[in-house]
């Protein structure tokens, strides 16, 4: 399974995914990876160039910063998340960050994407959830938890994609206790707007076996959705992703992610060595 992947990832995927896949699986270095990362980086700390597949345009967007913090904390490098704080700190400084920014109209983005600058939990919870993986401790940081414990706690209803960000966020957080609830809360949430398949399975919302939301599921359900993981391995080696591609180059580069995601999660839960 990882020779087909490993070919599939040498025949298709950025430079960035091909480092990560060998730090993951070939001893390859942590730092190939940071390197990999930082050649996204604008001179005001933020990140762009298409570094999350969906956004393009050189412009420093939310969703490029996240991606950055999760490849550091793929590779324990938190000491390059300190000029992601800077500008954070200086675009959204009352903790609240946008799906997208204005400053990318103009360049391309998949129509999901709102510019609108609006603050919201889908990023929040996810940006949040990476620094505080990495152990970061910031003033800014701190109105990103104030801000997502008050929306988790006004949820009543929700989408797949806020909840997985909610629980994210609820599998780092400090107060665990009040994760514990939150996490019960949104367990019995109504989940809506998206088609059926671009819901998310188990292993989306419990990406490791400590997380809050694997007792959403029972051991059967959980088993055979990491069964249908293993078996969605493809021909060519890599694995499929579960929303449209908005423009073909993303088709592999959102494959490769997913390629090396699939297998990172089925270490995680021991299908795999």
């Amino acid at each position: 399974m990882i020779e087909r992947a490993r070919n599939f990832i040498w025949h298709n995927a950025r430079t960035l995914e091909q480092r990560w896949f060998e730090h993951a699986f070939d001893g390859g270095s942590a730092n190939a990876v940071v390197q990999a990362v930082l050649a996204y980086r604008n001179d005001d700390g933020g990140y762009g160039h298409a570094l999350e597949p969906d956004h393009r345009g050189p412009t420093s967007q939310p969703l490029h910063a996240l991606r950055a913090l999760q490849m550091f904390g793929e590779v324990n490098a938190p000491e390059h998340a300190e000029s992601i704080l800077t500008w954070l700190r200086n675009t959204c400084p009352d903790g609240s960050v946008p799906f997208g920014m204005s400053t990318s109209k103009g360049h391309p983005m998949a129509p999901w994407i709102a510019a609108d600058d609006q603050g919201g939990l889908l990023l929040t919870a996810q940006i949040a959830a990476a620094l505080l993986a990495l152990g970061i401790t910031d003033p800014w940081l701190d109105k990103a938890t104030a801000y997502c414990w008050q929306e988790i706690d006004k949820l009543e209803k929700t989408h797949p994609y806020e909840l997985r960000a909610a629980v994210m966020f609820l599998d780092e957080v400090g107060d665990r206790k009040r994760a514990e609830l939150a996490a019960e809360k949104l367990r019995h949430l109504q989940v809506e707007g998206y088609e059926d398949d671009e819901g998310m399975a188990p292993h989306h919302y419990a990406e490791k076996p400590t997380s809050l939301a694997r007792a959403w599921f029972t051991d059967d359900e959980f088993s055979k959705d990491l069964d249908e993981l293993q078996n969605g391995q493809q021909e060519d080696g890599g694995w499929n992703f579960g929303f449209p591609a908005f423009t073909p180059v993303v088709n592999f580069e959102w494959r490769s992610i997913a390629t090396v995601d699939a297998l990172l999660t089925l270490r995680r839960y021991g299908r795999i060595s």
